[in-house]
């Protein structure tokens, strides 16, 4: 049972914003920590990652639990299941169509679960390191590979 009336969950719901999350903030923190360089915040490409490395044509996307339907932690809110689980799924299918739009492009994709972050920012920031250390072939085609660190 829900706390909140209608009005006051639909008004709180309203304030979640999609860019500079609390978990965007940690993981940049420790990427600058790292002196890894060279990123963009909301590059304006498909999906408008949270992170684009233009030289590395490589999109990093930090996905929350809830929003993006973690197997591991998120859970469906006990009120107004059917619509949660259509968003969820939507945004689900939204990931996958995003992931293959970038692929076409030749642009390597990441993405890390909110949980990952919060466990461990050091370890995300060294697979994103590892993964920017690889070196790319010029002219190669797209990568079929999406790295999913969730």
């Amino acid at each position: 049972m829900d706390r909140m009336t209608k009005k006051q969950r639909s008004e709180c719901m309203s304030r979640i914003g999609g860019k500079n999350t609390n978990l965007e903030h940690i993981f940049k923190k420790y990427i600058r920590a790292s002196g890894l360089k060279g990123y963009r915040s909301y590059a304006k490409i498909p999906g408008r990652p949270d992170l684009y490395f233009p030289n590395h044509k490589l999109a990093i996307f930090v996905d929350g639990c809830f929003w993006h339907g973690c197997p591991r932690c998120a859970s469906f809110p006990a009120t107004n299941k059917k619509f949660w689980k259509e968003k969820i799924e939507g945004n689900k299918k939204r990931d996958k169509t995003v992931n293959m739009k970038l692929r076409k492009l030749g642009i390597r994709v990441i993405r890390f679960w909110g949980h990952d972050i919060k466990k461990s920012p050091d370890g995300c920031v060294k697979k994103l390191r590892n993964f920017v250390a690889k070196p790319r072939l010029m002219n190669s085609k797209p990568s079929k590979i999406i790295i999913k660190y969730r």
